[in-house]
């Protein structure tokens, strides 16, 4: 199997397998959805899983943020982390202390709090591996937002811009390649600073926009980049979709990394983005509400009946919404021989 996600249909046929026992789940397992909700009565509390498994650096500040971004994207507040730290035999202690610290310093920026999690040295691991649940909570039980909640008619926003994090990772890990192939010493700088400017959080944009009270569904943007965040929307929403690539916000420094190795931004690692979706006459509300913040925010498409299909309009005119079954990043490094898990 290549490297990456499982194929949705493999994903789906596995789920479909599991029995949810407990009438509190309110949103379980499904392709397109990063969270489950379980009903505690007086409010709800929100649970994320996942690793970090593509890049060298930072890794511990890596899954704080990642799995704060999808807690957030429900309409709730990460509340709790616990990671799992697998090592290689070859760490030093040295790199233990600077995970934990990372882990530690991202956590005491956003107020949560580490309440468990595991370590242990690994046979077989080329690097260390974070995998972290983060448990957050939503107190007002008839807010909650999902991937799946997007409507027939939606308009589909976006934040920021998209590759940010596949072309910090490229800047920071294999900058060698990209001044080989012409980059300058600016440009990679530049793009080594996205992990803090513009950010991969999407914390504040996704509270902007749910205080709005306008969206229907929210979900961030990862591995296999926007367009593979749009085909989850529509799979979990059961819906079709139109995005136009020439609307979507790709920032310099990404264009010109992508150019340079032959990549596609649209499926490119891309936390920093937020994907949102509301009714039309709810957008310009919703980009104010981001402006306020610092935020830019771009309309890039429309959810539309699932007989339509998935598609995207580019200089070439229309044709079906690509598929990437893996990341343009994954692409990268295992054409170079290295491999990203």
């Amino acid at each position: 199997m290549e490297t990456g996600k499982l194929p949705p249909d493999l994903l789906q046929e596995l789920l479909s397998d599991l029995d949810i026992v407990d009438p509190r789940v309110l949103v379980g397992p499904g392709v397109g959805e990063d969270c489950a909700v379980v009903d505690m009565g007086d409010r709800l509390l929100i649970a994320k899983s996942d690793p970090i498994t593509f890049a060298a650096d930072k890794v511990g500040w890596y899954a704080v943020q990642i799995n704060a971004n999808d807690v957030a994207c429900t309409g709730g507040v990460p509340r709790w982390f616990l990671p799992t730290v697998l090592l290689p035999a070859s760490a030093t202690t040295h790199d233990v202390r600077a995970i934990f610290a990372d882990i530690s310093d991202a956590c005491r920026d956003m107020g949560v709090a580490i309440i468990g999690g595991h370590t242990e040295v690994t046979d077989g691991l080329p690097r260390p591996i974070v995998a972290g649940t983060m448990l957050g909570e939503l107190d007002d039980r008839s807010r909650l937002v999902s991937t799946g909640g997007a409507q027939d008619g939606d308009s589909i926003i976006i934040t920021t811009g998209v590759a940010i994090e596949g072309a910090a990772i490229l800047a920071r890990e294999h900058a060698p390649d990209l001044r080989a192939r012409g980059l300058d010493t600016q440009t990679l700088d530049t793009a080594a600073r996205y992990l803090e400017d513009p950010g991969i959080s999407i914390l504040s944009a996704a509270r902007a926009l749910f205080q709005t009270g306008a969206v229907h569904s929210m979900h961030d943007v990862t591995e296999g980049g926007l367009i593979t965040a749009l085909r989850e929307i529509a799979a979990a929403s059961q819906l079709g979709l139109v995005a136009e690539a020439e609307s979507v916000p790709l920032l310099p420094e990404c264009a010109a990394i992508c150019e340079a190795l032959e990549l596609d931004p649209l499926g490119l690692l891309g936390s920093g983005a937020l994907i949102a979706t509301m009714a039309a006459g709810d957008v310009p509300r919703a980009l104010r509400a981001l402006d306020r913040i610092g935020v830019s925010g771009w309309e890039i498409g429309q959810m539309m009946d699932p007989s339509d299909g998935l598609w995207l309009i580019d200089r070439s005119g229309e044709r079906t919404l690509p598929e990437f079954r893996r990341d343009e990043l994954a692409r990268y490094l295992e054409e170079r021989g290295h491999s990203p898990k």
